[in-house]
């Protein structure tokens, strides 16, 4: 057992079936054997022929492309980020010791299918965890030293979450002491009083009077993780996030950083993914969120912080499914697959995701290319 696993589907054409059901499958003489399996063959020629069978199987053959191409991409890059952790269990760069950092690295493994203790990465993953636990401070922040403050702390409180139950006991008593902990320093910060247009979402700091939508957007999944796994999160805790993010939507179906504010990419694909994971799936207005990344996409993929981008637009259009993401993932994929450096790494090249380095824009680019591979709870549909 090597603790990897894939569960990706695929839809095949059953020709069998097919000609089952169009009535050509005669148990008669020999002669009328044969000429049954002319007509049949005729049949299922003039039924490949018609268009929606066509578009079928040609985006079966292109998913088929793209699988094997971010197959090889996530296996190179997750050798880069194995060969690249420190000996505590955190991840170099600019920002080395960030909590958040570790955590997306640690899911990014995850999220392929590998898990803690198992080889061929069970050990990496383990003192990836281990950092993060050992990280937490006696009040329970999870933000540790490497900066970033409430973004770390919600995102290590999301990998703690996503990897209760995949941990040894001894681990999994840490897991669930900091995982508590940590959950009252998010709910507690949810509740500081603060106007109206920003009640309900999450800023840098546990104090902050106000919010914006990327805070809120990994504790709103941090909450619905832990809430999917039996920790006691308040259903309008979750009720008051979608309140908040649906305060940051715009007419045009793009969301803005803050009420009020411009709609850029990430914060549509955020607003997206919350709104899926929320229970507001394709809806009115994550229709509309939908329509925007697919239409803007092209021309605002890249505007400002890359690989936080694509992680969120992978994740919300693979959320929102159908055949707005059948449309939208060879466009994706190929964008993403030609930005891999040779030694299996992503680098930005904009904004402040230089700072964070590579071992963050490989792990956010793992985590968007390993959307249909569905291994981490809270992406799954």
């Amino acid at each position: 057992m090597n603790g990897h696993t894939t569960n990706v589907q695929r839809p095949t054409l059953n020709v069998q079936r097919l000609t089952r059901q169009a009535g050509f499958a005669p148990t008669w003489a020999l002669s009328v054997k044969r000429w049954a399996l002319s007509v049949s063959c005729l049949f299922l020629l003039a039924f490949l022929a018609m268009p929606g069978i066509v578009r079928a199987d040609t985006a079966a053959d292109e998913d088929a492309k793209f699988q094997k191409a971010f197959d090889a991409a996530n296996d190179r890059a997750l050798a880069y980020l194995a060969k690249a952790q420190l000996p505590n269990g955190s991840w170099p760069g600019d920002m080395h010791e960030n909590t958040a950092i570790a955590s997306l690295a640690v899911m990014a493994f995850l999220a392929r299918g590998y898990t803690p203790s198992l080889p061929p990465y069970g050990n990496v993953i383990n003192r990836g965890i281990d950092f993060v636990l050992n990280s937490q401070n006696q009040e329970g922040s999870l933000t540790g030293y490497g900066g970033g403050q409430m973004y770390s702390h919600n995102i290590s409180t999301l990998l703690l979450s996503e990897v209760s139950g995949m941990v040894d006991p001894e681990r999994q008593k840490r897991v669930d002491e900091g995982l508590a902990k940590a959950l009252k320093i998010t709910l507690d910060a949810q509740r500081v009083k603060k106007s109206e247009s920003q009640t309900g979402g999450w800023r840098y700091a546990a104090h902050s009077s106000d919010s914006d939508l990327s805070h809120s957007g990994w504790a709103l999944m941090a909450l619905r993780s832990a809430r999917n796994n039996g920790a006691p999160v308040p259903r309008e805790a979750v009720d008051d996030a979608m309140k908040f993010i649906l305060r940051c939507g715009n007419k045009d179906g793009g969301f803005a950083y803050q009420p009020n504010g411009g709609p850029n990419m990430a914060m549509t694909g955020v607003g997206l993914l919350c709104l899926e994971l929320g229970g507001r799936h394709r809806d009115e207005v994550a229709t509309k969120a939908a329509a925007y990344i697919t239409r803007e996409f092209k021309e605002k993929w890249n505007e400002r912080f890359v690989f936080y981008t694509l992680y969120y637009v992978a994740q919300a259009m693979f959320q929102f499914g159908g055949e707005e993401w059948e449309a939208f993932a060879p466009q994706f994929y190929a964008t993403v697959l030609k930005l891999q450096r040779p030694d299996g790494s992503w680098m930005a090249w904009r904004e402040q995701e230089p700072t964070a380095g590579p071992c963050y824009c490989t792990s956010m680019a793992v985590l968007a290319l390993s959307v249909s591979y569905r291994q981490l709870p809270i992406y799954q549909r």
